[in-house]
């Protein structure tokens, strides 16, 4: 193999390596940010706090849909709960066509800073959703303020959280999508 044989597979090894590190880059960082609660991303718990403070966080609901034929809608647009105490939310989402959707919800909490604070136990995002033609469904969520905020000088004076969703289609359904499309331009 000559020198320039050498460079050229160099080249085309590193544009590969960049461009799967670019793809790669959205998910790895989704993580972070679920993990840390960076950048206002929720984090998921595994049980609820046992102290339960006589402080109460009023929570909004936004709901929002990307490149879908969907409508989604929060069942409340607020709820007042007390820091630490388990609260239950739903939303209602409605596919308006006649086909399979399969569809992922991303989240965030506004303020950023009480994205750490803000925790689930229970929720339709933590997995990809498959909503049959025509179906309206109810998805829960279950959640906590952790006791953590009243004491993070951080977030002091922080008595209101939105959390905020967005639907957006998954993999799956782009692939059927472009596969219904290409059966009806050779049809």
């Amino acid at each position: 193999m000559t020198k320039q044989n050498k460079v050229a597979l160099m080249c085309a090894a590193l544009v590969l390596a960049m461009t799967g590190a670019a793809f790669a880059a959205v998910p790895l960082y989704r993580i972070f940010c679920q993990v840390t609660g960076f950048d206002g991303t929720v984090k998921r718990a595994e049980a609820a706090p046992t102290q339960v403070l006589d402080q109460e966080v009023l929570i909004r609901f936004d709901t929002n849909v990307r490149d879908l034929p969907m409508t989604f809608r929060a069942e409340q647009l607020s709820q007042k709960v007390r820091i630490g105490e388990t609260g239950m939310a739903y939303f209602e989402v409605t596919n308006t066509t006649n086909q399979t959707l399969h569809a992922t919800a991303a989240y965030n909490v506004v303020p950023e800073r009480a994205g750490p604070y803000f925790q689930k136990l229970q929720c339709f995002c933590f997995e990809g959703q498959e909503i049959a033609p025509g179906a309206t469904v109810s998805f829960p969520i279950q959640y906590f303020v952790a006791p953590e905020l009243a004491t993070d000088p951080e977030v002091k004076g922080v008595r209101q959280i939105t959390l905020s969703y967005t639907f957006f289609p998954t993999k799956g359904f782009q692939q059927a999508a472009a596969n219904d499309s290409a059966v009806g331009k050779a049809g």
